[in-house]
Order: structure tokens, then sequence, then C-alpha cells
């Protein structure tokens, strides 16, 4: 990531005019080894194309998309320039900050600008004379209070104060002001009485931006025996405008404006009472913001210039936030609004600006001069409603769709979860009695876990709340705790509040594993507080039901009794999170990620969902509940008759083999696998070996884990992919420097290969614990011939000295240009294996972790299929075999067509072993042959299951 550094200031520069100013920018660039003399050339064409002045005698020259090719390595320097220079023919500058950026990173640099620049310091900037001068101005978060009308809310149904502090909670978080947790810092002892049934209340914690909202009950409450209608809230941080503050203060203490408070009932009226930004009564346009990359200073600066020569006040706000004027540059980077994001503009009557409004809006849709791809205002709405639920061709009155996270149709009442409040005292009586509250707490917790491990027979469960019990344990987590304890907070707070810092601090890595580490520390943490404020579990419903909620926390999955627990429903995740793994491994049907909305739905409605294809029912039909049960029965019975066959190969009626075979994690789980008819272990993740030590291992750990799966395995062979870790899978021991994008970073191979001696020392002790028993070991993330033969040429300096004679040597394909280079790298393999989790990732660029784009990251599509239609076909010109390892090889949709194409092996979780046995054994070979083709020439994944049917 970019970022403004002391060291990277050059002060006193001197030019005459802007060309001799881009030339010292680049002199400076080239200097510094970042550029060569040739990126001059994008300076001048981006300045043609749209000056860069941003505003404040500040301008960020960068080049163009053409001229990164002159870019040798990403950086930015800044330079003063304390005689000015006139940079777009009217503004002068005094400060550039050049960029050489090989995509987008210069947004980063404007994010930093943004806030400062709301704030003038163009004199200050022009004068500076030292460097910390400079990076202090642009670092400046300005003092603010958000004080507008879409802040006040009027008749709001409330039974009681916890309502209003949801409502006023809300106002807050929909405008970005607060996060997640603000209203749980809000302590109702804390309240202060101002009068005629008014009342104000604060917190400082998980406040984004200072920020007052004002809501008002439709009916008076009673509140330590007064009354109370109206409620100020107050999110204050060190930004807090204390001089805006204080007015404010004053109007609301004032008893004439108590009463005017207090009669008033528009939120129009009260915003111009206490001097908020109203909302004028204007003309009104809106529109979907289409720029790939935002609001950002090339379209703010087309959109201004639009504007600013229009007579009458034009002003804009996102997605219902505060309005600002959209002739102002820093104003509208300020608003942060993202591509698919809706703009609303109002524009002063009877003025050139409203003439315009509908000129101005085509303009946004056409992309505010960069080249859009048009976003279908009609398809967002459709979006935002509930698509068609199928079981048999019947409908619903009520139809959705989530992500499909486990397989299986359930239905049953609704038992609703809504998050639980914790309300506690920000400072304890005595640090030694807070200090017992705390120990006493973690200890109940510890001892509920270890119950939960000893109760539970699923290795899955036990793996993560042994976690959790290494996490309580952790003398770092403690120790900042204590910390917190000596600052006299209470015991919940000083473990509240560290818990959420080191969450937050984890989820801003930008990485799927650490997030979900995070979602694991605020399990546990919510665990320690709720023994700490005395906040019972939620007792579960004593017959079957369907759980209900926002998200759940592997914990939360892990209590769940199967016997009462039908089915999940979520409003958030992906099928890849911790919680959808375990209710696979529990057979619980689970979709996820369907939506806010059904938090909304009543206890003990009725809801059915399929957790095949991620549709869900509520209150269905008589008729559709016979045929899940049906459905359901039918379903069983066939998973009975799999698993008595399940030591059977899997042999089409037309006499074609297909190896089935298990990926892994753990060695132990080796057994199962076999037991459940594992032909051989088609993936053993050895870097989950890794992650279960707290040090690297040694070679003799790692050959004593290996021999177990090569002993259990009994001949059978071993596929073992080497450490692949990086992206999504992190090593505590093994640092990586911070990415901007871990997955197109050191991963797999690219790490090892610079950590050789890792790789020398993993080769030797799986050549050793093979003892000439069939081992086949792959390379993962393998993009470029040079890689496969540097890791090739470490396996065989092993060989010499431990030689192995039953073993191959093979890449995976996870990457498009390992499948594109196949025909090459088919002469020196001895195999591949497909990835196709991360092949489709990288296919369709597109996160598969993402919580709403995941469901469109489809194995089937056409383009992944080709991809694979490829490889094998490289493979068998040269008598290779191809396996598949990734999750589409269990995919009953996908089975037929992976053997048409002519896939060997297929390798998956050792519980649907049974069942792709069994369907492989009702499968025509020359049929699926057929069926492949006929995909390879279909438009989308969705055509591809239809033709499968």
């Amino acid at each position: 990531m970019l970022a403004l550094d002391i060291q990277h200031v050059r002060m006193n520069q001197r030019a005459a005019n802007k060309a001799e100013a881009l030339q010292c920018l680049v002199n400076i660039l080239v200097e510094d080894q970042l550029v060569t003399p040739q990126y001059l050339e994008g300076l001048q064409a981006r300045e043609q194309q749209s000056a860069t002045y941003l505003g404040q005698g500040i301008a960020i020259p960068h080049g163009t998309p053409q001229s990164r090719q002159h870019i040798l390595k990403t950086g930015v320097r800044l330079a003063h320039f304390p005689d000015g220079v006139i940079w777009d023919g009217e503004n002068t500058i005094y400060l550039a900050i050049v960029i050489a950026a090989k995509s987008d990173e210069h947004l980063q640099v404007l994010q930093i600008l943004t806030r400062a620049l709301l704030n003038d310091i163009s004199e200050q900037v022009k004068i500076a004379d030292t460097q910390q001068q400079l990076i202090e101005l642009l670092q400046a978060q300005p003092h603010s209070l958000a004080l507008h009308e879409n802040l006040i809310e009027t008749h709001v149904l409330a039974e009681d104060l916890d309502d209003l502090l949801w409502h006023s909670a809300q106002c807050l978080k929909q405008q970005k002001m607060v996060e997640t947790g603000f209203i749980s810092a809000l302590n109702p002892q804390h309240m202060i009485h101002l009068g005629e049934n008014i009342w104000s209340i604060s917190a400082n914690q998980h406040v984004l931006s200072p920020a007052v909202s004002i809501v008002k009950a439709e009916n008076t409450l009673q509140y330590q025996d007064k009354n109370l209608q109206t409620l100020i809230c107050i999110a204050s941080n060190e930004q807090l405008d204390l001089i805006q503050f204080n007015r404010l203060m004053d109007v609301l203490f004032d008893p004439n404006q108590q009463q005017q408070l207090h009669d008033q009932q528009d939120a129009h009226q009260i915003a111009q009472l206490i001097g908020a930004e109203i909302i004028p009564d204007w003309p009104t346009r809106t529109v979907i913001l289409a720029n790939a990359h935002g609001l950002h200073a090339r379209p703010s600066s087309y959109l201004v210039n639009i504007c600013k020569g229009l007579q009458g006040e034009i002003q804009v706000a996102v997605d219902q936030g505060q309005y600002v004027s959209a002739k102002s540059v820093t104003r509208l980077l300020s608003l942060g609004c993202k591509r698919g994001q809706k703009l609303t503009f109002i524009a002063e009557p009877e003025t050139q600006a409203a003439v315009q409004l509908d000129q101005i809006i085509e303009a946004v849709k056409q992309g505010l001069g960069e080249t859009v791809e048009p976003i279908d205002e009609s398809n967002l709405v459709q979006v935002q409603q509930t698509p068609v639920l199928d079981f048999n061709n019947d409908q619903s009155d009520q139809q959705n769709k989530g992500i499909a996270a486990s397989s299986g149709l359930a239905f049953g009442p609704a038992h609703v979860v809504k998050a639980r409040t914790f309300q506690y005292d920000r400072y304890g009586h005595s640090l030694k009695s807070e200090t017992e509250k705390l120990d006493i707490a973690i200890h109940s917790v510890k001892n509920s876990i270890r119950q939960y491990i000893t109760k539970t027979d699923i290795d899955a469960i036990k793996q993560i709340f042994t976690a959790h019990l290494e996490m309580l344990e952790d003398p770092d987590l403690l120790q900042n705790v204590h910390k917190n304890l000596a600052q006299n907070l209470s015991a919940p707070a000083a473990w509240h509040e560290y818990i959420e810092s080191a969450a937050k601090a984890q989820e801003a890595l930008n990485d799927h594993l650490l997030a979900e580490r995070a979602a694991d520390l605020r399990d546990i943490g919510d665990r320690v507080l709720a023994v700490l404020c005395g906040v019972e579990e939620i007792k579960e419903p004593e017959t079957p039901y369907i759980l209900i909620k926002h998200d759940i926390g592997p914990s939360d999955v892990a209590k769940l009794n199967k016997d009462r627990v039908a089915g999940i429903l979520t409003a958030v995740g992906g099928a890849s999170a911790h919680s959808a793994i375990v209710a696979r491994a529990l057979a619980i049907p689970a979709v996820v990620g369907a939506g806010s909305s059904i938090l909304q739905i009543k206890s003990h409605t009725t809801v059915l969902i399929n957790g095949d294809n991620g549709e869900f029912v509520i209150e269905p039909e008589p008729n559709l509940i016979d045929q899940a049960i049906a459905e359901r029965q039918r379903q069983q019975q066939i998973r009975y008759e799999a698993e008595a066959q399940c030591q059977h190969n899997a042999i089409t009626i037309d006499g074609h083999q297909v190896e089935v075979a298990a990926n892994i994690g753990k060695v132990q789980a080796t057994q199962q696998a076999v037991e459940r008819g594992a032909e051989a272990i088609g993936l053993l993740r050895t870097e989950l070996v890794f992650m279960q030590h707290n040090s690297a291992p040694d070679e003799a750990t790692q050959e004593a884990e290996y021999r177990i799966v090569m002993n259990t395995l009994a001949g059978r062979p071993l596929v073992v992919r080497t450490l692949d870790v990086g992206g999504d899978k992190p090593l505590p021991y093994l640092p990586i420097p911070e990415e901007e994008n871990p997955f197109l970073g050191l991963r797999g191979i690219r790490l090892t290969l610079r950590k050789p001696e890792l790789l020398h020392q993993q080769l030797t002790a799986l050549l050793k614990a093979a003892d000439d028993r069939p081992l086949r070991i792959m390379f993962p993330m393998i993009g470029r011939v040079e890689e496969w033969r540097s890791a090739k040429a470490i396996l065989d300096d092993v060989r010499i000295q431990y030689p192995c004679k039953n073993l191959q040597v093979g890449i995976m394909i996870e990457v498009p240009a390992a499948a594109l280079l196949a025909p090459i790298l088919a002469k020196e393999v001895d195999f591949f294996s497909i990835g196709t989790n991360d092949l489709t990732q990288y296919t369709m660029a597109i996160d598969r972790g993402h919580p709403l784009l995941s469901a469109e990251a489809d194995g089937l599509h056409p383009s992944v299929l080709l991809l694979i239609d490829q490889t094998v076909r490289a493979a068998h010109a040269h008598g290779k075999w191809v396996g598949i390892c990734g999750e589409l090889a269990a995919d009953p949709k996908a089975v037929p067509i992976l053997m048409g194409l002519g896939v060997d092996e297929l390798s998956m979780s050792s519980t649907s072993i049974p069942l792709v046995k069994a369907q492989i054994r009702q499968l025509n070979y020359a049929q699926s042959q057929q069926l492949a083709q006929k995909a390879l020439s279909c438009e989308s994944a969705f055509d591809v299951r239809q033709l499968v049917g």
C-alpha cells in the first residue's frame, strides 16, 4: 500500500512552469529507481486528458495506464514548490504528490488526502518549511461533527429504552458514522435528563466519525420515574468539533428550544431548530454510479467542471447520506462513492442547475469521462427481490435464495436468534475485584469448552474448540487485557475492548483465514462477556427447528444438537466459512448469505430450506412440505445403499473405471477415508500438518506424521501437496510481508522456492516415510514452467540421497497459465491434479470467499471446463493421468461432465465418496462423453447445470 513518508519528501524545488515541474518530478522518480525517464510521457498525457490539480495548492500527477510499462517499482514522492507553479491555467500548486503505480494504488493516497482537504490547508501547504509539517498536514484528521437531517428520525415505534437505543445506533450506523459494537457502548446509567421528555446519551467506542442522531418516539416512555420521548445520541471521538458541539448543547439546554423540540414532530423542522444541515426541498434525480473505481479524482473533476459553470447550487449524496456540493472535488471525494451505489442529486429551483439536472445524470451514466460498463438499474432492483424457488416447478408466494452451504432438505418452525447486547460499567471498583471477575469468567468458559471437546466425536469441532482454548490461554491476549484493567477499566470493558481491537486488526489484513480467526476471537469474546455480564444463553426449542441468525460463529455450530436443529439459515456468510464446514460435518442442511431480511421472520413460522441449491421458502404450502419429506427420504435411502456399497469400485455401466480418492488435512483422517471407500488419498494438505504446530515441524516430526498416512493406506497411493501457505492460509511462524492482494502474492510454490530449505526438508521427510510405497508429490500454484523445473530440481537433489522406487511427481493446475501451458508441462510431469476451487477463482476473477459473489464462481462455467478439457487432452497425449481435487469433484452435476472429459481420478471429502461412487456406477461413459462435449459449447454455468438435468 502506498504511504506518505517523510523520507520521500523533497523540499525547495523550483520550476518556472508545469512542464519543468513534471520533468523535475520524473527526475526524482528516476533517481529513486521507481521509473524510467520515459514515464514523463505518461505524466504529460495524463495532464492533457485532465489536469491533476486536487485543490488547496496540491496536485497529484500520475501516468496513464499505457505508461505503466515504464514503472520499475510502485512508489510515491512529494515535491514542495515554495514559489508555486501554475498548474491548470488558473490554480497554483505548492505541493506535487507524484505517483508511480502499476495499478490504481493512487486511490489509496486520495483516501489519505480527502479528509485533510476538507479543511482549508492551502496556506499551511504554501509556507511549510519542513518535511514533517507537510506530512502532518496531509495526514491530519479535521475536527468534525455530523449533524444533518438524515440523522433525525421521528414517529418511532418504541416500547422501551432499548428500542430507542437501537434506532439511535441504527441511524448512525446506516450513515457510516459508527460501526458494529457502538450500541453495546451506550450505557443507560450515564444518560442525562435535559428536560421536557428529552434525554441524551453518548459513547466514544466504535465511532468512525463524530455525529449526533435524534430519535423521537411515537409515544412517551418512562425512564427513572421521568418521561422520555426524545433521545439525543452522541457518537464522539478525538475528531469531535467542540465548538460545534457546544453550540448544539446550548440549544438543547435552552428551555425555550427544549419546548419547541418537544412539540415538533417533523424531522426537517427539528433539523432547522438545532442548526443541522437540512435537505432542501429541491428538484431531485438519482443515478447508480457505474465507474469501476468509484467516484475518484478524475470523474470527480469531470463532474465539477460540468457543475461549476451552472448558475445555482447543486448537491449530491450517496445512499441517503449527507449532501455535499457537486462543485467541490474534495467534497465529492469525501463521499467515497463506489460502483453500484446510488447518487442523489438536488438542484436549486429555477436555476440553470435545476434545468441541467437530467444532463448531469446522463453524464454520470456515461462515466464522467471514463469508459464504463453500464449498470442496469432494473437488475439491481431484481437482485434485491427474492428469486423464484422451484421444487419440481412448484412456486410459493414467499420466494428466497441464499448460498448453498450444506446439502439436504429441512423444514420446521423458525427459531430466530438476534444478537445479544451486553451492558456494563466502563470503570471498575478495584483492580483486584475486576481481575478476579475476569479470571472466574475465563475459567468458566474454558471448562465449558473442554466439555464440548469431550462430548463431540467430530474432528472439525474438536479443532475449532481446541483453537479457542489456545486463544483463551494466549499470554499476549491476557497481558493486554490486564493492561486495560490497570487503567481502571471494568473486567467486561477491559476484555471487550481488547478483543474487538484485536479482531479489527486481523480483519484489516484483508485475509480470509485471518477474518475467520477474527470471528473466532469475537466468538470467545462474547462467551466470556456473557459470563461477566450475567447474560444467559438463549435456550433452544425442545422440538426440531430451523435456526436463523445473522451469522453463526464456530462455537454456535459446534454446540448444535443434531436431533433438534433441522437446518440453518443465516443472513451473511459464504460456503467456505468455518460454520459451513462444520454444518457439513454434522450433516445439517444449511443456507447462508440469505440477506438481513430473514431476521424479520417471526419465530415459529414454518421455513423450508434446500441446502443443495440455496433456496428456501417461508410458510410453504403443504404440498411443498410433502415433496420435501419424500425427497429427503429418497436421499436418505440412496445414502444408506451407497454406504453399504462404498468399498466397491466406481465402474460405469459400460465398463469405464474412475478412481475415487479422499482429500484430507489431518493424518488421523486417513482411516475414516479408507473406511468410506477411498481408493487413495488424492490430496494431503500438508499445510494443515504445519498449522498444528506452534513452530515449523522438523524433518523427524514430519516423517512420523507422513508414515501414519502411508501405514494406514496399506499400499494405496498417497498424493501429497507440498506446503501451500500464503493467501488465505498464513503460518504464524512463517511471516509474509503484508500484501495488497495475498491471493496474487507469495502463495504455494512461489513461497517455498524462496524458502528452499523448507521445501528440501519436507521432501526429505516424505521420501523417507514412503519406504518405496506409492507416493505422488505435487507442487501447488505452478504458473510458469520455470517454477516447475526449479521445484523438481530440489526434489531430484533429495532423491539422490533418499531414492524412492514408487514415486510420481506432478503439479496442481490452479492457475489458468498452467492449464494453457499443459501441452508443454505434460511432457515433463507424471500427472496433473486440478484444484478447481482456485482455478475457478482465478479464471472468473471472483474471490471464492466473497459473501456476495462466491455463488457466481461456479466451476461448471464453460471457461473453466475448457481449461480442464485442454489439460486432460494434453496429459493423455503423453500418457499421463489427471485428477480433480477441488470441491467440484463431489458435485453430482459435475461428476458426469468431468468423467466425460476424461478425468481419471476424483478426490473429495471422505463423506462424499460413497454417493459419488454410487452415482458413477449408474452412469454411461459414452453418454457422459457426449454430454461433456455439449457442455463445452454452453454459454454459462447455469446452462451447463440445466444440460445435466
